[in-house]
């Protein structure tokens, strides 16, 4: 019993750890190395809480522990990867958005952390863009900016690789984004009520094949695309939102 116990927490510390080798490899200037060593920390960012419920050891314990390893591995490696190697360049300019994107993070994982413990975590929505999804599309892009930098001969979606210029100049406007978007009242989707392993329609059968093999053929494309997706969700469900109350007024009120 203790083993299972220590299971999930024993998950948060690879989470953890993960962040911590991302940090050394930016420091050593392996972005890639850092960047996947981010990438895998959101994978494994979502064992841990589903093993704590199939085992039935969730604990405040281990909701405190999963925030302080996620702001390790989403918030500071994130944000010490991209400094070095671009706000770094920007002077005062991006050390300041390097340290609001980190101070954001912790913001969001301790509003998180409230409401968890109020009893609010059923909610099928995340307030705010969740660290794990801002993390994940600044590693995602490095991991397309170091083949396009290194000129690697890697399949890779034509199209996309020649926007990764631009994205690389803009990139301190994209963490200044992403940080108020953490603390943000957009609302992204928790995914509770989807089931990958039992698709109720054949349209969500179909996409999850086609995100499969898009994943498959051209993995680092992919990745990307799914984070940037994800993070205009929260802008098309906000705009969704806003369109349906001024339908609804116009009904009232003719």
């Amino acid at each position: 019993m203790t083993g299972i116990i220590l299971l999930p927490s024993l998950i948060t510390a690879v989470n953890m750890a993960l962040g911590f080798f991302a940090m050394t490899a930016s420091i050593k200037e392996q972005w890639a190395l850092a960047a996947w060593c981010t990438i895998a920390s959101v994978f494994v960012d979502m064992l841990d809480g589903r093993v704590a419920r199939w085992t039935k050891t969730a604990s405040k314990f281990g909701v405190e522990f999963d925030s302080f390893a996620d702001w390790v591995s989403f918030g500071i490696a994130p944000a010490l990867l991209v400094y070095l190697l671009v706000l770094k360049d920007h002077g005062r300019i991006g050390l300041a958005i390097s340290f609001l994107y980190v101070l954001c993070a912790a913001v969001r994982l301790a509003r998180f952390n409230l409401k968890s413990l109020e009893g609010e975590e059923s909610s099928p929505y995340f307030v705010g863009l969740p660290s794990p999804a801002a993390g994940g599309i600044l590693a995602s892009f490095i991991i397309l900016y170091d083949i396009w930098a290194e000129e690697k001969n890697v399949r890779t979606l034509k199209i996309l690789m020649k926007q990764v210029p631009l994205l690389f100049h803009l990139l301190p406007g994209i963490v200044l984004v992403l940080s108020i978007l953490m603390v943000s009242g957009f609302r992204y989707s928790t995914f509770k009520r989807m089931n990958l392993f039992k698709p109720r329609s054949a349209r969500a059968f179909l996409i999850i094949v086609m995100g499969c093999l898009m994943i498959y053929v051209y993995p680092q494309n992919t990745i990307f695309i799914l984070f940037s997706g994800y993070v205009l969700s929260g802008f098309l469900e906000y705009l969704w939102r806003l369109y349906k109350v001024r339908r609804a007024g116009k009904e009232i009120y003719g």
